[in-house]
């Protein structure tokens, strides 16, 4: 067996062992999907190191390994700009008979480049006038607007920071560093500055898109934990982000997909009872009871999740034979293969707004907690239009640009609908990204 076909068989091994191991393990073992797939990573690395060895110590398999990642690479984006460069021949006389050569066709590659990301600056020239016979008066034509005024960045360069934070979960020190290290000197303070004018700025679009989700006829609801500064104790306290998501997709509904999240100090029942004043429809949620009290009013059906009721039995079955908990993760499993083929419109489980959860998680792993209340809900204001962003297949980078350049120029208050994630499409935001 050749080192790469060794490799590769042992590669297989490893990841069905970690899935199992995911799977299968006791829960005190089991791995957070994100740690499952840094392991996994480092096992494809290693494999990719063996058939690198191979393709040196015996070059005629090469070609072989070549075929394979031709087969496997994917394909690269139409619109993305290609730069042309053709490899030919000097000499186009034939070596036989000295003729001339005449073309019969191309062999055609693409591979991927990267240009690292440029600062430029903008240099804004306002000219003056002035009457020579009239020395009254200075005439100018008015300064552009500005999101943060008298300060240093475009439009751009703000929502450039926003999707650092909040779409990549990189802190503002971090990336103070990486702009140092092309020669731009920027305090963290500084960068904190704009992402809070940059939150006043969109609230509205926040409270317009929790707005709208409350007008739909179902929604997720689940909630997790904020670890928050609480500088009178020198230590952190535990907050609260709700998070309320739409998403018909599965089953085919009209409605565009969102996520709006509400900061909140603590975990009371009164929390998602203000959220979702005026919602009527089905709120599907797992077994946080304080939930029931949203039901009490008449307008809110609840729909429990399935997943979490199927983890109980998984646990009671996990250890050893278990009758009653393995008949009851049968006829789950059951549940599940009748609703892939029917779909109806309430799911059996919360997952759609567990996946919203997930970049929370994240961002507590590398911030590790918010500096305040206020920072937050800043928190819950932008990574909600980002996520949204993500379930619409818009480009959160190009759309908080776009959005902020409108914002700062005076969009009116009447239209602030055309500014929600799901009204824009990378169609209309190619000449803005």
């Amino acid at each position: 067996m050749l080192l790469a076909e060794r490799c590769e068989s042992e590669r297989l091994r490893q990841i069905i062992k970690e899935l199992q191991r995911h799977r299968y393990g006791r829960r005190a073992e089991t791995l957070p999907e994100d740690q499952m797939l840094l392991g996994l990573e480092d096992v494809e690395q290693v494999a990719a190191y063996g058939e690198t060895a191979q393709d040196v110590s015996a070059p005629e398999g090469r070609e072989v390994q070549a075929g394979r990642r031709r087969v496997n690479r994917g394909a690269l984006p139409a619109h993305l700009p290609r730069i042309e460069g053709v490899v030919d021949i000097e000499d186009k006389t034939c070596p036989c008979c000295q003729g001339e050569l005449h073309r019969i066709g191309e062999d055609r590659s693409e591979r991927l480049d990267l240009v690292p990301a440029q600062f430029r600056i903008l240099v804004t020239r306002r000219p003056k006038y002035a009457c020579r016979a009239c020395e009254d008066g200075v005439m100018q034509a008015p300064a552009p607007a500005r999101l943060i005024e008298g300060g240093l960045p475009t439009e751009a360069t703000v929502a450039q920071v926003l999707v650092y934070k909040y779409a990549d979960h990189l802190p503002l020190y971090r990336q103070a560093q990486i702009y140092a290290r092309q020669g731009i000197e920027l305090d963290r303070s500084t960068l904190a500055d704009w992402v809070g004018q940059a939150a006043f700025h969109l609230r509205p679009l926040h409270e317009r898109l929790l707005g709208k989700l409350r007008r739909r006829p179902k929604l997720f609801a689940d909630e997790t934990t904020m670890p928050v500064l609480d500088p009178g104790r020198g230590r952190t306290k535990t907050g609260q982000l709700w998070a309320y998501a739409a998403d018909d997709q599965p089953w085919g509904g009209a409605d565009p997909p969102g996520v709006a999240y509400v900061y909140a100090p603590d975990r009371k029942a009164d929390r998602p009872i203000a959220d979702l004043a005026g919602f009527k429809g089905i709120l599907q949620v797992d077994g946080y009871a304080g939930y029931g009290k949203l039901a009490e009013r008449g307008d809110v059906q609840l729909a429990f999740c399935w997943s979490h009721m199927r983890r109980n039995f998984y646990e009671l079955a996990a250890p050893g034979p278990a009758p009653i908990a393995g008949e009851a993760l049968k006829h789950i499993a059951e549940f599940y293969a009748i609703e892939k083929d029917i779909r109806g419109r309430i799911e059996l489980d919360n997952n759609a707004v567990e996946r919203s959860i997930r970049p929370i998680t994240l961002n507590r792993k590398n911030a590790l907690f918010a500096g305040s209340d206020g920072g937050a809900e800043h928190w819950a204001i932008i990574a909600s239009l980002v996520e949204t962003c993500k379930l619409n297949d818009v480009d959160p980078l190009a759309y908080l640009t776009d959005a902020l350049t409108r914002i700062v120029n005076g969009h009116p208050n009447n239209e602030i609908d055309h500014l929600l994630p799901w009204a824009y499409c990378r169609h209309d935001l190619k000449a803005v990204a």
